[in-house]
């Protein structure tokens, strides 16, 4: 049964929130600020955040810039993810993946179901991995934010969720970037 494991410590995590809009500032972001407040009364610290434009080069510059930051575990986006013009969050993001983590897709795009009904097929929320650093890409609404963090990311950014979680996986995601080429390997 899937749960928390009270035997083991809560690891806070370091996550960046960064929202995607052409017409927000600070002041009004509720989607930004949704999953700020809710990441902080989970335990994480929030280690950045930051609004850009709907712009490919802006975006990706301001994700790649948080993946290369030690002091940043996961980054979570907010808006662009829709099928307008505008919405270029994916394009922008997804050539940084190491690893796309198609089964988060799949997870919001069930809790989303669940809440709004055959509207949930306009999300192109995506997620994957990059430098070692959980990247989440979520709608621009401050129900889609609330529902991806209170129905996957809470407790998959939870050391002591089980039967298994991403914290715990953490030091593993980068191993490939680490380790030294063979001596002597022919391929």
């Amino acid at each position: 049964m899937p749960g928390i494991d009270d035997s083991r410590q809560f690891i806070p995590l370091k996550i960046a929130v960064l929202t995607i809009s052409d017409t927000r500032a600070l002041a009004e972001d509720k989607s930004g600020a949704t999953l700020v407040e809710r990441a902080e009364k989970a335990g994480h610290a929030i280690a950045a955040r930051a609004i850009v434009t709907d712009d490919v080069e802006e975006i990706r510059a301001r994700v790649k810039a948080w993946i290369a930051d030690p002091a940043i575990d996961v980054i979570i986006t907010t808006g662009g993810t829709g099928f307008t013009g505008r919405d270029v969050t994916p394009e922008a993001v997804e050539p940084l993946f190491d690893k796309r983590m198609e089964g988060f897709a799949t997870m919001f795009l069930m809790v989303s179901q669940a809440k709004i009904g055959t509207s949930a097929i306009q999300t192109r929320a995506t997620a994957g991995v990059a430098g070692g650093t959980y990247i989440f890409c979520l709608p621009g609404s401050p129900g889609a934010c609330r529902d991806a963090w209170d129905e996957i990311l809470l407790h998959q950014l939870d050391y002591r969720y089980r039967p298994c979680n991403f914290v715990e996986i953490m030091p593993r995601l980068d191993e490939h970037l680490r380790r030294a080429k063979a001596k002597g390997a022919t391929v």
